[in-house]
């Protein structure tokens, strides 16, 4: 056999091997996360986390987030769109991965607007205005304050609100679980505590899809 042949050979056999290596990890991987999510205990979902959708919905999506991640931003209305064609059955949990730099400071103003029952309308303006204020060369975090009063948002008392160190056990709370559960980008999507292993709309729909399908059967 020629040198190149075996070369060539070994390499694909190199690859072959790489490849069901990374299957069987990712397979682990997901396995072991459902257990953590779905356990007693499980990190998915605390005191303190917002939701969307009926208390008694048997689908749960949790979704950890950056307000200043541009996919993030992208995914909104596809995500608002799922629970709109499943009304009843599904419940939205927002987590925090504040990743990128000043994420976590405006976490904080978001969680401050909420204590104002106007957390869904920040996190709106928050989506719209991001690329005023969310550049990754640039990071501007402060610059968010003068577009909270659109979601009519109290901004004095929301700057004292976010000052306060509940803010940031909250942020340290949802880090900590989002480390446990694997999150290292986001957004990050679970469903009944199972996991997105392939992102894109695609999966997410039909994670959704398969769940609904095994709690609400026909």
């Amino acid at each position: 056999m020629k040198k190149s042949t075996i070369v060539l050979v070994a390499g694909v056999g190199l690859a072959l091997a790489f490849g069901i290596a990374t299957w069987l990890y990712m397979g682990a991987e997901a396995d072991r996360i459902e257990a953590l999510a779905t356990a007693a205990d499980s990190p998915l979902e605390r005191p303190h986390s917002r939701s969307k959708g009926p208390a008694d919905a048997k689908v749960v999506i949790v979704e950890f987030f950056d307000p200043a991640c541009e996919t993030c931003r992208s995914f909104d209305p596809f995500v608002k769109s799922l629970l709109a064609e499943n009304p009843g059955r599904v419940r939205l949990v927002l987590r925090y991965a504040p990743f990128h730099a000043g994420s976590a400071e405006v976490v904080k103003a978001l969680e401050a607007a909420g204590q104002q029952g106007r957390y869904w309308e920040t996190l709106e303006v928050l989506y719209k205005t991001q690329p005023l204020w969310a550049s990754h060369h640039d990071p501007r975090p402060e610059a968010i304050w003068q577009f909270l009063p659109n979601a009519g948002v109290d901004v004095d008392q929301a700057r004292r609100d976010a000052a306060d160190p509940k803010m940031e056990q909250i942020v340290q709370q949802d880090l900590a679980d989002g480390r446990s559960l694997g999150v290292r980008k986001t957004p990050q999507f679970f469903v009944n505590g199972k996991p997105l292993v392939r992102f894109g709309s695609n999966q997410l729909r039909a994670l959704l899809e398969a769940e609904i399908a095994e709690q609400y059967p026909q």
